[in-house]
Parts: C-alpha cells; sequence; structure tokens
C-alpha cells in the first residue's frame, strides 16, 4: 500500500440507486448517508473529489406514469433529478464536516452555482468536495458523457465508476454464474469484447483524453478509500493496461 493517495484529483461517478437506500424511496436517508461517509472518507485523505450523480431513482417513476414522454423532456427531467440528488448529499456531507458545492449545468442560483470550469478547479484547490448536477445541460447526454466531459475538463486523473457490481465481467454476473471478472483492461480489449464499460460517447471520450476509468462496488464500505489508496479493487481500463483476469 501507498503512503499517500493512488491520484491527487479524482471524478466519481455515481448512480441514482445510490441515493435510494434499503428503503425503497427515491431518496432515502440511509443511502445517502452511506454515500456520504464514503465520500468524507475519501475526502480526509487529501484527494480532491468531483461527483457526477445520476437521477434514475427519481426519473424512474415519472417516465412511467406519464405516456408519451418524448426522450428530450424525460432527459431535462432527468437532469433536474441529479440536482435533488445533490442538494441531499450537500447536506449530509456537511453533516460530515465536508465542505462541498453543488455547480449545474442548468442555472437556478436560487439552490445551486452554475457550472463554470474555473469555479470548479477554485472549489476544488481550496479542498471542497464539488457535485456536478444537472448533466451537460442538454438533452440525450447520460450521466457516464458528463461524467467523461468534466472530468477530462477538470484535469482528474481517473474517472471511478461506483457500481453495485465488484468490476467488468464478460458477460453479466447476475444472469450467467460462470462470469469471468477483469482486473485490467485497455481500452482496445473492451471495445474488442463489446463490454459495456459506459455508454459509447463517454468511453470514446475517456479513451481520446487519456482518462482511465475504474469500475468498482461503490457499495462495500471503505471500498473508495481503499481504492485511493493503491488496492487493487474493481477493474481499471486505461490505454496501456494488459488484460488481466482477476
Amino acid at each position: 500500500m501507498s503512503n499517500g493517495p493512488r491520484w491527487k484529483r479524482v471524478l466519481l461517478k455515481v448512480s441514482g440507486e445510490a441515493f435510494a437506500g434499503p428503503s425503497g424511496k427515491p431518496v432515502d436517508a440511509v443511502g445517502v448517508r452511506s454515500l456520504a461517509s464514503s465520500i468524507a472518507d475519501a475526502h480526509r485523505q487529501g484527494v480532491q473529489i468531483a461527483v457526477v450523480n445520476g437521477g434514475g431513482n427519481i426519473l424512474r417513476g415519472a417516465q412511467s406514469s406519464i405516456d408519451g414522454l418524448g426522450r428530450a423532456t424525460a432527459d431535462y427531467m432527468g437532469m433536474l433529478a441529479t440536482v435533488i440528488n445533490a442538494l441531499a448529499l450537500q447536506d449530509l456531507l456537511a453533516d460530515q464536516g465536508v465542505p462541498s458545492r453543488v455547480l449545474t449545468a442548468i442555472e437556478m442560483k436560487s439552490v445551486a452555482e452554475p457550472y463554470i470550469r474555473l469555479r470548479c478547479l477554485r472549489h476544488l484547490e481550496k479542498g471542497r468536495v464539488v457535485i456536478l448536477a444537472g448533466g451537460t445541460g442538454q438533452p440525450y447526454f447520460s450521466t457516464d458523457t458528463t461524467a467523461a466531459l468534466r472530468g477530462t475538463e477538470i484535469g482528474a486523473e481517473a474517472l471511478l465508476k461506483g457500481t453495485q457490481v465488484d468490476g467488468v465481467y464478460d458477460k453479466d454476473p447476475k444472469v450467467h454464474d460462470d462470469a469471468r471478472r477483469f482486473a485490467s483492461l485497455s481500452y482496445a480489449d473492451a471495445l474488442r469484447r463489446d463490454l459495456r464499460v459506459m455508454d459509447k460517447t463517454a468511453f470514446t471520450m475517456c479513451e481520446e483524453n487519456g482518462l482511465p476509468i475504474v469500475v468498482f462496488d461503490m457499495g462495500v464500505d471503505g471500498n473508495l478509500v481503499r481504492l485511493l489508496q493503491g488496492e487493487e479493487i474493481g477493474t481499471i481500463v486505461s490505454k496501456d493496461a494488459a488484460e488481466i483476469e482477476a
């Protein structure tokens, strides 16, 4: 294990499901508190952390209850859902004693700051966690793409994708008992195997800008800190990584 953090600045991507918790409520105090605690522990390692969160915990109910909802409208609703989650995360980070700022791609001055790259960098340099909500501000782009874009913009050294599985598999481990997990992959290997690490737009952006992707299980207590400390957790996808099974 290294003496210092593996990376100085990271972009953490988490899904909306991380905010739901065990109760089944769209936003659950247990889920958000657990997420905030993990981020707070990581922040105390001296790592600059920007977070992009999804809104699927809120959006799916809206989609199922409105027939004929258009894609652009649904995407805008999803962006607003990410702001709801971001505000909850901000409050519970404050409970952990961690300063944070919510920056949104959709201007809403009463609740958050507008996303401006230099402002984001300034907050990170001052030791604040930055929560980047509102997607890209445009429809037809996923939060994966938002994470890849923002990670590239702020000079993150890695994009950490916190999921509910412990890495990238050759096939769905929830369906196939013989699914094999990879410890590392190159971008080329992931493309050749047609592994859905991220959506294609996000993956291509990471590949073109040399931004490593680490897919890991965010639901395991301490995993984020251990990853930052250099433990081999999850699957890393990068330019020069060899294809190695875990």
